[in-house]
């Protein structure tokens, strides 16, 4: 390889990691922005506060109308079933947790299933994924979803080909029958490149805090990554209905995938903000006769901090 082009392939190596590095610690920041924004400019931020900047606004604003979204699901008996699909380190994982921040995790829960065990194994396929399924007021996000059998079980030889064939004859079926009981079902497929795969990829590996994320399985993907192209053209093919078509999110840049996807699902609904009765505060009830006993020193967390 000339000594020019491996240089180049360093740097951009350096600069995805550097985004990576940036993009983990913005979660952090983006708990502390509620009321903040406005005191920040891009001298607080370096060299890309500025971009990073607007995304924070887009974000909270975009949250707050996932805030009324809630109300509104909850106050009309809404029942909302949102899926995510796509390659290993696609970012579904992160903009999920972008949906479910500000959110009743009693109102909006996520499902992410592990791999069935010996029981589910003889179960109709569809089984553990309807028991997670919405009741009225609901919203339910699936970090991967029954399209785990026309992705990584097929690729990975989980299923053989009759079953494979029975998923697609029934699945337009099944979301079809959903629908029609009321659910509205939104299906997303995150895209990212090959090149930004293995950047991020390569970024879990050096990340001591992110390793974690990375499986044998997600590894051995890499190496069937034509494979799964393969797998999701025939499952989009097959499955994209009218009933539920399939939403394609490009996803190389990830806080323009996370904006991006959380307008389109707002889209969705003709939701409008519920009114609230004011809330007061009572007084607190103050007896005399109350005692507060001390806490023993042996149980006190010491403070470090």
């Amino acid at each position: 390889m000339p000594h020019a082009q491996q240089t180049y392939l360093e740097e951009d190596q350096i600069r995805r990691l550097r985004e990576d590095l940036l993009d983990t610690l913005d979660e952090e920041f983006e708990m502390e922005l509620d009321d903040r924004l406005s005191e920040v400019g891009s001298d607080h931020l370096g060299a890309t506060g500025a971009s990073r900047a607007h995304y924070f606004r887009e974000l909270l604003r975009l949250q707050g109308e996932l805030v009324k979204l809630q109300d509104w699901v909850v106050a009309h008996r809404q029942r909302v079933v949102i899926l995510f699909e796509g390659r290993d380190a696609a970012g579904k994982g992160g903009v999920i947790k972008r949906i479910t921040q500000r959110l009743n995790p009693r109102v909006c829960r996520v499902a992410a299933l592990p791999a069935p065990n010996d029981r589910e194994r003889t179960q109709w396929y569809f089984q553990r994924y309807v028991a997670h399924l919405p009741a009225a007021g609901e919203i339910v996000l699936f970090d991967r979803s029954w399209y785990n059998r026309a992705g990584v079980e097929r690729v990975m030889g989980f299923c053989n080909d009759e079953e494979y064939e029975e998923f697609f004859r029934t699945v337009p079926e099944f979301e079809k029958m959903l629908v029609r009981s009321g659910i509205t079902l939104i299906k997303y497929w995150f895209s990212i490149t090959d090149d930004e795969q293995h950047a991020r990829f390569l970024g879990r590996i050096h990340d001591p805090l992110k390793q974690w994320k990375l499986s044998p399985m997600d590894l051995e993907s890499r190496r069937r990554w034509e494979d799964y192209t393969r797998a999701k053209e025939t499952m989009i093919e097959r499955t994209h209905i009218p009933e539920a078509p399939w939403w394609v999110v490009q996803a190389v840049d990830k806080k323009s995938a996370r904006l991006n996807c959380i307008d389109h699902l707002l889209g969705h609904f003709d939701y409008h903000e519920i009114d609230h009765d004011g809330v007061q505060l009572p007084a607190r009830v103050r007896n005399p006769d109350y005692i507060r006993h001390p806490v023993p020193d042996n149980m006190i967390v010491p403070e470090k901090y």
